[in-house]
């Protein structure tokens, strides 16, 4: 019996989890293959893939991102090899699986819930050993009728799975994701997500968790992505994987994590002080700032202590936060967005990640859409269309802002510029910038083709003349310099101001020789030659004093000619290079 385990993973760099640990939970039983494909992965090259392989039984894992791609993979599956038996299971297909099978005729069996001890069952009955009425969590047919035994219990201790990280092989997770989970099940109740509908909260042992990441930090993979829907639920247990961590760090692997702000007390946040810059990540999920929207969905939560935590953590400088909101909830009309967009924005966080609502299958959220007149996608991802507080014209115009926001703010390629102009010309709201900032960018049909660097450069420029028209040359060297910022460069835009420098690459090369330069503005070059320092710094005359505004955002700036140092050879969080005013 030779069967495979396989999904199509959003992203090459992304791994699966729950595969992993079917396959280690019927080792003892069959050897089994696991395959991760992609979403971008052409369907044939897949078909052919599992066609040459020859299986007698394949298990896909269903998520809303993929399930479309496994709907015809499947199909086709069922047709050059009628005899193979084709599984789902996955949340795509755990809520409504009788109308799955009933829609898919190529499916013979769908796992719902945890699928670990449904799969070891499974593979039991089709090696004989048990029937498959005996197999809790299955849904299968018995001749025209489609069969949905009772639910599968939970696993209590979730040490019983084995781990996928023992004897790992580094070639596996080389560049990539892995996705890790040290406990189930969520304290809160929030009737957009799925985890509402699992009561408890379950740990693997800290032993077990202590012994997998110390694996995979020895392999040095590039990142661990904690998806712990609360992953600071249990403070002692949190700061002592936390404190693992930081104590086991190899100077290259990264952490994220899901954490619930006011759940941070001033002990915990005591200790994150001392965590070194970039080793941790946080996306805190506010979703709203409206009190009435947040009772509704059964989400508690504390806005002033969610600020404190925020603004504290970021104070520190050393830890990545990710805030969420989502536009659709019940309660949120347009107005009321805009207040929770400008309530989180104005916390001064990294990045604001503007997200829609998903009427996912399985949901408080969807069982009750009546309610609030939702109108969504019948098709994944479910999202939402509109509802008797926001209509459809002002979502579409929320996915233009969203838009925005990711180019020019959640990149980092504009830091000073947005700061600049939020802070000088939109402070009562920010979301009013990148409302009309989307405005004008669809008026003039740049939505409607991909721009590239240089042109989003432009884009803002041109805006910034026509809509603000203040001090524009202080805005295009602000400009110029978060290009220059960004990276080595040898060719800068035309639409930049230009100030030339006599002999400045003769100029350069002279401050590079120079050993108090050196020792001053670029320590990790002492003993270099000039014609090596120069492959990793850039200077670029201004005529202001730009970098006064990183102190101090409302300074007074007059023209005043000056060269600015770009030194690029550095690992930041928050900056993507260390700049100077310099004498040259």
């Amino acid at each position: 019996m030779k069967i495979l385990l396989t999904t199509l993973n959003s992203k090459f760099i992304h791994t699966n989890l729950a595969i992993r640990y079917l396959k280690e939970f019927v080792k003892d039983l069959v050897e089994v293959d696991l395959k991760e494909y992609t979403i971008n992965n052409e369907l044939d090259y897949i078909l052919k893939d599992i066609y040459k392989n020859d299986y007698d039984i394949i298990l896909f894992s269903t998520y809303i991102w993929n399930i479309n791609d496994i709907e015809k993979l499947c199909d086709c599956i069922k047709k050059f090899k009628p005899g193979i038996k084709i599984a789902l299971g996955g949340p795509e297909v755990s809520y409504d699986s009788k109308t799955a099978m009933e829609k898919y005729p190529f499916i013979d069996y769908i796992l719902y819930g945890e699928g670990e001890l449904v799969f070891r069952d499974l593979v039991l009955h089709l090696q004989g050993h048990k029937k498959v009425e005996e197999v809790n969590g299955l849904v299968y047919r018995q001749e025209n009728e489609v069969i949905i035994n009772r639910p599968m219990e939970l696993l209590q201790n979730l040490d019983d799975i084995p781990s996928p990280y023992e004897n790992i092989n580094p070639k596996e997770y080389e560049n990539r994701i892995v996705y890790y989970e040290s406990s189930r099940g969520c304290p809160f109740n929030c009737q957009y997500c799925l985890s509402s509908t699992i009561e408890g909260l379950r740990y693997f042992s800290i032993e077990r968790v202590k012994k997998d990441l110390k694996a995979l930090i020895e392999a040095r993979v590039s990142q661990i992505k904690f998806i712990d829907r609360t992953f600071n639920a249990n403070k002692k247990f949190a700061k002592e994987i936390m404190n693992f961590l930081m104590e086991n760090d190899n100077n290259y692997t990264t952490y994220h994590f899901e954490v619930t702000a006011h759940l941070l007390d001033d002990e915990m946040l005591d200790f994150l002080a001392d965590c070194k810059e970039g080793l941790f990540q946080f996306e805190i999920g506010v979703q709203s700032t409206n009190l009435k929207v947040l009772e509704e969905v059964g989400r508690r939560d504390d806005f002033s202590k969610l600020s404190y935590v925020v603004k504290k953590v970021a104070s520190y400088r050393n830890i990545h936060q990710h805030l969420d909101l989502i536009a659709g909830l019940p309660y949120e009309d347009y107005s009321s967005f805009e207040n929770s967009f400008n309530d989180v924005f104005n916390l001064g966080i990294e990045h604001l990640q503007l997200g829609f609502l998903k009427m996912i299958k399985g949901t408080g959220i969807r069982n009750n859409a009546n309610k609030h007149g939702f109108k969504y996608k019948d098709y994944p991802p479910y999202e939402v269309l509109y509802n008797d507080y926001i209509s459809y014209g002002e979502i579409l115009k929320l996915k233009d802002i969203e838009d925005i926001l990711e180019k020019y703010y959640n990149s980092k390629n504009f830091t000073l510029s947005m700061r600049y102009i939020i802070h000088r010309f939109y402070k009562e709201s920010p979301f009013k910038f990148f409302e009309e900032f989307a405005t004008y960018f669809d008026a003039n049909g740049y939505f409607d083709a991909s721009q590239g660097k240089n042109q989003l450069y432009k884009i803002l420029l041109d805006f910034y003349n026509e809509k603000i028209n203040k001090d524009n040359e202080i805005f295009n060297d602000i400009v110029k310099y978060d290009y220059i910022s960004l990276g080595k460069t040898s060719n800068v835009p035309v639409f930049f101001n230009k100030l030339d420098l006599d002999d400045l690459k003769n100029r350069s090369h002279v401050f590079l020789q120079n050993e108090d330069n050196l020792r001053k503005y670029l320590p990790n070059f002492i003993d270099k030659p000039a014609k090596h320092i120069i492959k990793y710094v850039h200077f670029e005359p201004f005529k202001y004093n730009v970098i006064d505004l990183k102190k101090d955002i409302f300074a007074d700036l007059k023209q005043d000619e000056n060269v600015v140092l770009f030194a690029y050879e550095i690992k930041k969080v928050f900056e993507k290079s260390k700049t100077y005013r310099v004498e040259i």
